[in-house]
């Protein structure tokens, strides 16, 4: 059934949402992401149900997954996240791997697929959901910045491969073939985005930024639907194809139109979390299962127990293997970012739920941590950094300080 009301309510939302976070700062900055998760949830079927997503706002919330994966790969500096820092960042995410399947193990008494399942969940960081908070707050610039988007990368797609390996439904023999054919064609689209663009090109972006030609936005939207096809094409999921193209985006921006890439991203920033990211955390909330949470006394003792893991899982490796260059608070919020997750999450459980090695309240718990890990986790890195007297951590744009009210 099409609920063509559905999209004008989601978009209402995503406008309320903003307001709810400028006005909420007055106490506390609460993350953006969070009002529109809880807003979605309250006008879904298990509270007010007045939302019913049909097949055209399943394609918008999985274009906003794509938009969300794409400017996170948009955003890494390869020439600054390589050598010690990527290793440490690699190391890191294979320790959270290896606990999180001993783990996953040890409280599904040895099921295999639900132990990949709920294993794979507790290592991913939602470098998605992070950066706009860090954005705001100031804290993508400098030394951390850099450091928090080499291990949220890693730990972003680390757990997009173990997907593809773990729960494709292939031999592991096969799917290592097939994502090192996907590997080998992405870098040979690396390599071609490193080649030197004609003079035409950097001239035709500049002539038409401001016209409705906009041929730098269209050519960005061209190379993310390639990428996304070819992961589809691979069998992959569609993130290992959206942060491919974000990241071979950002090298041929940075080497055709260097003095233009920065207003371009904009252009397509405008797109994303101007209209698909915040459709996808809505219809994110729409579809969580409240009442399985509500109802399953077992998956009420999950919820905490599976956020306390995101913790000891993914973000003790991440504090141990931090560079020593980092300060002890720095150290603590990387913790501290690299546990919040939730877009990752969803998915994984979507997979578990589909093959029926995860019950709904198992995942609802997993999901329903991955939400609290973005509400409390980042404001805890935030007011950790703020010891350090810095005014950028107040998030700038949609949180105003209270001086100002």
């Amino acid at each position: 059934m099409s609920h063509p009301g559905t999209l004008i309510l989601i978009m209402a939302i995503a406008v309320l949402a903003p307001l709810l976070a400028y006005g909420s700062s007055r106490w506390i900055p609460v993350p953006l992401v969070i009002f529109e998760i809880v807003l979605g949830i309250v006008i879904g079927p298990d509270v007010l149900g007045w939302a019913r997503h049909d097949q055209v706002i399943d394609v918008l919330s999985n274009l906003g997954l794509a938009m969300l994966i794409f400017l996170a790969g948009y955003e890494i500096d390869f020439a600054a996240v390589r050598g010690a820092v990527l290793n440490r960042s690699i190391a890191a995410w294979v320790i959270s791997l290896a606990a999180g399947l001993g783990i996953a193990f040890a409280l599904t008494g040895g099921e295999t697929t639900k132990s990949f399942v709920i294993g794979t969940a507790l290592t991913s960081t939602a470098l998605g959901t992070v950066l706009p908070i860090l954005r705001d707050s100031g804290g993508l610039r400098g030394r951390f910045g850099t450091v928090v988007l080499a291990f949220g990368a890693v730990g972003e797609f680390g757990p997009v491969i173990a997907v593809a390996l773990l729960l494709s439904g292939r031999r592991p023999g096969v799917a290592t073939v097939v994502l090192v054919a996907f590997a080998a064609v992405t870098a040979a689209g690396v390599w071609w985005a490193l080649r030197p663009r004609p003079p035409w090109f950097s001239r035709l972006v500049a002539q038409t930024l401001d016209s409705s030609s906009q041929f730098a936005v269209r050519y960005v939207m061209l190379l993310l639907a390639s990428m996304l096809g070819l992961a589809r094409a691979f069998g992959l999921d569609i993130l290992l194809g959206a942060f491919a193209a974000g990241v071979i985006t950002r090298l041929i921006l940075h080497a055709a139109a260097p003095e233009h890439g920065a207003q371009v991203l904009s252009r397509v920033e405008a797109m994303g979390f101007g209209f698909l990211v915040p459709l996808f955390f809505i219809v994110t909330g729409i579809d969580f299962d409240l009442d399985a949470l509500l109802h399953g006394g077992r998956s009420l003792v999950l919820l905490p127990a599976f956020l306390l893991l995101f913790l000891l899982v993914r973000g003790l490796p991440l504090y141990l293997l931090a560079p020593p260059d980092l300060t002890r608070r720095d150290s603590a919020a990387l913790l501290l970012y690299g546990s919040t997750c939730l877009p990752l999450v969803v998915a994984i459980t979507t997979i578990g739920l589909t093959d029926r090695s995860i019950a709904s309240g198992e995942a609802a718990a997993l999901v329903g941590a991955a939400m609290l890990s973005v509400l409390i986790f980042p404001l805890l890195a935030l007011r950790i950094r703020s010891g350090h007297g810095e005014r950028a951590e107040r998030p700038s744009g949609l949180v105003e300080s209270a001086e100002s009210w």
